[in-house]
């Protein structure tokens, strides 16, 4: 408690089974009329959008569907979708889906209010003005971006990954529905729930983190520990899908305002350069620099095999810390999560 700190997240976060059915009024509430859904093709197919759009047209709102965004999107997805915001005449967009929708939903909403090529608004607070107001929907339980002020978009000329961060990014609404993550297959269950363990774990041992920020993550650690097992061998486990999406969000909280380590500095380029799975990449990097680290921050990487519920009597902050790091690998090959480069030809 030496330092001045800052706590920001979503104004408003509507959360349970079924919330799907409430998305019409949040967006009534929010004044608009006239709205663009941001998704991918995959969301589309499984049905997921339906119960959106049936309450949407009940609560009066005109509703357009673009389906055009890809994994780890490029940055030149956005004008494709700002050309369909300007065409619908859209007063607010809604990003449905995974990390992927919701980053191009981000990012197309602020392109719609400030003229620059969006190049120019890469980095931290380089966004002029406000954008469409947002309501997030994620149908993952991963990236926390429905809390996040980040946009994280490919560049494929420079084979980066680079982030918008502004404050002018958090939605007015993150509705969390954990039914919409019912079918998802077991490896995007593992993927994107090892991605949210690792926000959690990364923010609680970032050199920004605060009290506030430590809560939050402990609670995500223990929520995703415990139940994405369950998740991924039983998708439709009603109690560890919702603890899933509830440690996802409160993991979304912690590393919004406690930022992450090297783990995912390590993973935007590798997964920009070989095209791997975000959660894959972080995966792949997070025993190797917990055990760096781990010095760095020895009694609260020992305080993890607290949320991990591991016993540890007679053990001192080194063993309980390598513990911890122990359990996390044990996770990622129960989860079939690779752990290799080499298993993608990375020499």
């Amino acid at each position: 408690m030496n330092r001045i700190t800052i706590f920001r997240t979503t104004p408003r976060v509507v959360m349970g089974p079924g919330a799907i059915s409430q998305i019409g009024q949040e967006v009534k509430g929010l004044q608009a009329k006239r709205v663009v859904i941001v998704t991918d093709k995959g969301v589309v197919r499984a049905g997921l959008i339906k119960q959106a759009e049936a309450s949407l047209g009940s609560a009066g709102v005109s509703v357009l569907v673009y389906d055009g965004v890809e994994p780890d999107p490029r940055y030149e997805i956005v004008a494709e979708c700002l050309s369909v915001i300007k065409r619908h005449k859209a007063d607010l967009v809604i990003g449905f889906g995974g990390g992927s929708p919701i980053d191009i939903a981000k990012a197309s909403a602020i392109m719609a209010t400030n003229k620059a090529p969006i190049s120019k608004y890469f980095g931290i607070d380089m966004v002029p003005k406000p954008g469409l107001p947002t309501v997030m929907v994620p149908t993952t339980a991963g990236t926390g971006s429905e809390v996040t002020p980040i946009a994280i978009l490919s560049d494929e000329g420079e084979k980066l990954k680079k982030g918008i961060v502004s404050p002018y990014l958090f939605p007015a609404v993150a509705l969390l529905d954990p039914t919409l993550t019912y079918d998802l297959p077991p490896k995007i269950t593992a993927s994107t729930g090892m991605d949210a363990l690792i926000h959690a774990i990364e923010a609680y041992t970032s050199v920004n983190a605060t009290g506030m920020t430590d809560i939050l993550a402990f609670k995500a650690m223990e929520l995703l520990y415990h139940n994405i097992r369950t998740a991924y061998a039983n998708g439709r486990n009603a109690e560890s899908r919702s603890a899933m999406m509830e440690g996802s969000l409160l993991a979304g909280m912690a590393f919004a305002n406690a930022g992450v380590t090297a783990v995912h500095a390590f993973a935007y380029p590798i997964g920009a350069e070989f095209h791997i799975p975000h959660g894959v990449a972080n995966t792949l990097m997070l025993p190797h620099v917990m055990r760096f680290n781990t010095l760095g921050n020895l009694p609260k990487f020992a305080r993890m095999t607290d949320a991990f519920c591991i016993p540890t009597e007679g053990l001192d902050l080194v063993e309980r810390a390598e513990v911890a790091v122990e359990a996390i690998e044990r996770l990622a090959e129960d989860l079939r999560v690779p752990r290799q480069l080499g298993e993608f030809g990375i020499t």
